[in-house]
């Protein structure tokens, strides 16, 4: 089942953050878009590249007025001692959640039942909680953190600018489409 236009449940959890543990819920979310960015687990060999990549983004995702949250189900304290001895976790600003017991992963339907990890799950969540953008990936094909920006800025346009939609390839400055059924079959 596809979770795109559902609003996310309620959850709460505690994230590493620049140095500190921080509480986050639902709550913190209202009026901002979001990015959960679930991968399996710390001290892996395929998630520090995408978590680096993605750190490599945030500020200009701030820019935009989205806020990062990677998950997996691991404990806010493995995330900090993984950030701490990581040079790639290392360049992390972005939150880092914890969630031991699988109620995030599981609310976004990417738990890996049985062996208690999180499928590689994106999801922008829009500044009304609901979800506008979600993929998912297997465990060995990491995410391209530049193209989950290009998605970002369509979703962004398109809530903008309503009765507006963005092609294939859409670059922010592109012209975008208007549906109608003078359109039909000429595209």
């Amino acid at each position: 089942m596809s979770l795109v236009g559902t609003t996310i449940k309620p959850f709460s959890s505690t994230a590493y953050l620049q140095g500190k543990f921080v509480d986050v819920s639902d709550a913190d979310l209202k009026g901002k878009w979001a990015v959960f960015f679930f991968y399996p687990a710390d001290f892996t060999f395929v998630c520090p590249t995408e978590l680096e990549d993605l750190a490599d983004k945030y500020e200009e995702l701030k820019g935009l007025g989205v806020e990062v949250f990677s998950v997996s189900t691991d404990t806010h304290f493995s995330h900090k001692a993984w950030h701490d001895s990581s040079p790639a976790i290392g360049k992390i600003n972005y939150y880092m959640l914890g969630d031991p017991t699988g109620t995030i992963t599981r609310n976004f339907e990417v738990m890996r039942e049985g062996q208690g990890l999180a499928d590689r799950g994106t999801f922008v969540v829009d500044p009304d909680g609901v979800i506008q953008v979600m993929e998912t990936t297997c465990e060995g094909v990491g995410r391209n953190a530049e193209e989950l920006v290009r998605k970002i800025k369509a979703a962004i346009y398109v809530r903008e600018h309503p009765g507006q939609v963005c092609p294939a390839k859409w670059e922010q400055g592109a012209e975008t489409l208007a549906p109608s059924i003078d359109l039909v079959g000429k595209i």
